[in-house]
């Protein structure tokens, strides 16, 4: 059993029942681990939970990271940013269900051990949006309040999105990306 085995788990418990009804004991029965043996690896539900955002938050920024280097257009960045994201909440949708509605857990050490790394992700939407300012493409915005607006719409979607519904993924993506750029273009 290793550690990427045990939070593997622990994000599907924690999105099950939530992170204060989830138990070590519910994590180590789902690993065949002995809850002693379980604290061999995590010293408690705090450190997974903060294992689990970080690991989400790197993916995430990691992936994103990806299209923002490209050389296209500041509003196809967008639209592909939007695209992958928004994959990334659907392929993982256990982990990305713990890091949107589980990061208030946090007692606040870990909290302060969490905050710069969510910053540095919201910064790279920030920075996305400056860039579609700066560049003409998009009118002049507050890019914070932009970025924090489109993450709100895209976070939310866990909330609603199911796998089997009328719509991929996908075309929801595309559709919030057209009713994003519809907002931001110069006219």
């Amino acid at each position: 059993m290793n550690r990427d085995q045990i939070l593997d788990a622990a994000a599907q418990i924690i999105r099950q029942k939530g992170y204060h009804a989830a138990s070590m004991r519910d994590i180590a029965d789902a690993v065949n681990l002995q809850k002693a043996s379980l604290y061999h690896h995590f010293s408690s539900k705090q450190e997974i939970l903060l294992a689990l955002l970080d690991q989400a938050l790197d993916l995430l920024i990691e992936r994103v990271s990806a299209v923002l280097i490209q050389d296209i257009p500041v509003d196809e960045k967008l639209c592909q940013a939007m695209r992958v994201y928004l994959g990334s909440l659907d392929e993982y949708a256990a982990l990305a269900g713990v890091l949107l509605l589980e990061h208030r857990s946090l007692n606040p050490e870990y909290h302060d051990l969490h905050v710069p790394r969510r910053d540095r992700f919201e910064r790279l939407w920030r920075d996305l949006i400056q860039e579609g300012v700066e560049s003409g493409v998009f009118h002049d915005t507050d890019p914070s309040m932009t970025a924090r607006a489109l993450l709100g719409v895209m976070n939310w979607t866990i909330t609603w999105y199911r796998p089997d519904g009328p719509l991929s993924i996908g075309q929801i993506s595309d559709h919030f990306a057209a009713l994003c750029l519809d907002g931001l273009r110069k006219r």
